[in-house]
């Protein structure tokens, strides 16, 4: 598999471990009776701040998979991964981050580590799309 396919592979595989986790958390409160089964806010927001965290953190993957997703996966079915490829594990690592950052604190730093790691995406996406657009061909 190219760099392409596996970073979007783990983009995905790291969206998915979130909401396992989210999930599983819920579960323990469920069987624990902290937490009646019908009794959950979809952001969390009736429950721990981590939580509320964990539910943002796994929303910006959401959010985010389409756009960086389609990117590597036109690149991949247009023949044009060479484009991708370069950054692919640099997008992926900085959307780790993000999410680790954002799971583990909200301090000052923290928000512009996190911001960091976002604009690192952003950048990449954007130029991808350039890229893949042809603009810088």
């Amino acid at each position: 598999m190219n760099p392409t396919l596996t970073a979007l592979t783990g983009f995905v595989a790291w969206s998915l471990f979130l909401l396992v986790l989210m999930e599983a958390i819920r579960s323990k409160l469920v069987i624990t009776k902290a937490v009646a089964a019908n009794g959950f806010n979809p952001d969390n927001s009736n429950l721990s701040p981590f939580m509320q965290r964990l539910a943002r953190a796994h929303a910006n993957c959401i959010e985010g998979l389409p756009i960086f997703g389609g990117l590597m996966l036109i690149a991949v079915v247009a023949g044009r991964s060479a484009v991708t490829d370069p950054l692919a594990y640099v997008f992926l690592a900085a959307r780790i981050l993000q999410s680790v950052i954002h799971l583990t604190s909200l301090s000052p730093l923290a928000v512009t580590l996190r911001f960091t790691a976002f604009a690192a995406q952003m950048g990449v996406g954007v130029y991808w799309a350039v890229r893949l657009g042809g603009l810088l061909d």
